[in-house]
């Protein structure tokens, strides 16, 4: 599984293929090969870059090798045979259409085991609202990279206040303006200052949910 791992680490999707069709064929469980294969190769990805060791790029890349790996594993699988550690809603903020940040934080999340729902960039309190409604989520995380359109931030939370649904999901914030304090001041859980912070914000909240 070494191979595997390494090749999740440098980006190597053909390698990744090909070593995922050689485990399975050696008999090897398909959950065992995403969990100490593919999982395991992200779980070295997400330090790296967090320490300055790995940067976009290259972190992009390992998770389009981890979802190629991916995409051959779960045709041997049933939908829920892969177990999940919670369920989290992402996007960015109405009027900022930034979505890099906002995606490598949904890669890293979703390569440790959560099930994410991406809503893209420029969303309304009102489709974080119907999002909450239609998927039950554990997170919502909110995005800016504006400082104009970070009070939507504080829009989103007070929708979802006045919904009633506050209450049963936790939000958190991030983006280049935003700050622990702002996440605070606005009624959010927590505040991430980049991919891998966010990783250990959700372990954190939901640990102690």
């Amino acid at each position: 599984m070494d191979l595997l791992v390494k090749s999740v680490v440098e980006g190597n999707v053909q390698q990744v293929v090909e070593s995922s069709k050689t485990h399975l064929s050696s008999g090897v469980d398909p959950l065992d090969i995403i969990a100490d294969g593919l999982v395991a190769g992200m779980n070295i990805v997400g330090p790296r870059f967090k320490s300055g060791e790995m940067y976009v790029p290259e972190v992009i890349m390992s998770a389009k090798a981890m979802s190629e790996g991916m995409k051959i594993l779960k045709t041997f699988l049933k939908d829920d045979d892969l177990p999940s550690e919670g369920k989290i809603v992402i996007g960015t903020v109405k009027g900022d259409l930034h979505d890099i940040g906002k995606n490598l934080v949904a890669i890293l999340l979703e390569s440790s085991g959560y099930k994410i729902i991406n809503l893209g960039v420029d969303v309304s309190p009102e489709e974080f609202s119907e999002a909450v409604h239609e998927h039950q989520p554990d997170v919502i995380g909110l995005s800016a990279l504006l400082t104009t359109t970070m009070m939507e931030m504080k829009n989103t939370v007070d929708y979802l206040s006045e919904k009633g649904l506050r209450n049963n999901v936790k939000i958190i914030t991030g983006g280049a303006p935003v700050s622990a304090a702002f996440s605070r001041e606005i009624g959010a859980d927590g505040y991430a200052s980049d991919a891998g912070s966010a990783i250990e914000l959700v372990q954190s909240l939901l640990k102690n949910d």
